[in-house]
């Protein structure tokens, strides 16, 4: 589990770093300055969950099910939330018909990363 979760952080810091520079140099001229600041969210929670996600590894040695499930909505959180955020952000040069859709998907990704801060601060409350 502990691999996992490194490896999971390590690949959703490598891509919000990736994203980052791709919004500042190449996006900046192609989108409004308003889907940029959506763009910019988008990584900006990403990183700030790939830390939390980085900080379940000195956890999971305890083979807890809530950092599992801390894990599991950081990540989903992750995806959906930042994710919706960049199809949003970039749907003007994308021309995808279906970015309509992700708009309600982007409360359910952030409801995702409030539940794994809920199951982080349980499993922190009942550790002994």
């Amino acid at each position: 589990m502990n691999k996992n979760i490194i490896l999971t952080a390590s690949i959703f810091g490598a891509l919000a770093v990736g994203l980052g520079a791709f919004g500042a140099h190449s996006l900046k001229d192609l989108i409004e300055p308003r889907l940029i600041d959506t763009w910019a969210k988008g990584v900006e929670y990403q990183f700030y969950h790939t830390l939390a996600i980085l900080y379940l590894s000195t956890f999971a040695r305890y083979k807890n099910n809530l950092i599992k499930m801390s894990y599991l909505f950081f990540s989903l959180g992750i995806i959906l939330f930042s994710g919706s955020l960049y199809l949003l952000a970039t749907q003007a040069i994308t021309e995808l018909s279906f970015v309509n859709y992700i708009g309600p998907i982007t409360p359910i990704g952030g409801l995702c990363l409030i539940l794994g801060w809920v199951f982080l601060f349980l499993a922190a409350f009942r550790h002994k």
